[in-house]
């Protein structure tokens, strides 16, 4: 029973479609960037102590790290003791009604963090002490 003519044959398709594939690929792309977290990843490496309860703040802040050799980095930026009130200042006017988090080396003076939040007082910042959590 063969309907067909022996002049109709039938050749395979030579041309392979790759949209079905595109499409996967970018599926998984967008799976991917929507389902990866998002960590705030500071190149300065600080030992924070840890605490029982944490909050994340969503807002604008200004982040002051402070080693435990007693360097300064404001927004990252190596900063001087002499010129850390100034570098938060400034940082402050670009960033109004920003919060001041302070990360301190669990090994750093505390006096170096007091110095850092003595300035945020000073400018009426909401002051934070990042901590790591339990």
């Amino acid at each position: 029973m063969n309907f067909r003519d022996d002049k109709d044959s039938l050749e395979p398709l030579t041309m392979f479609s790759q949209s079905s594939l595109t499409d996967i690929i970018l599926l998984l792309l967008i799976f991917f960037l929507l389902t990866s977290s998002f960590v705030t990843n500071f190149g300065i490496k600080v030992n924070v102590p840890r605490a029982e309860s944490s909050v994340t703040s969503q807002s604008q802040q200004i982040s002051v790290a402070v080693t435990p050799e007693g360097t300064f980095f404001v927004d990252g930026e190596q900063v001087d003791r002499a010129s850390l009130s100034n570098a938060i200042r400034s940082a402050y006017q670009n960033k109004p009604n920003a919060s001041l988090v302070v990360r301190a080396d669990r090994d750093a003076r505390v006096d170096d963090a007091v110095r850092a939040m003595n300035i945020g007082k000073a400018l009426n910042m909401n002051i934070v002490m990042a901590t790591e959590r339990n």
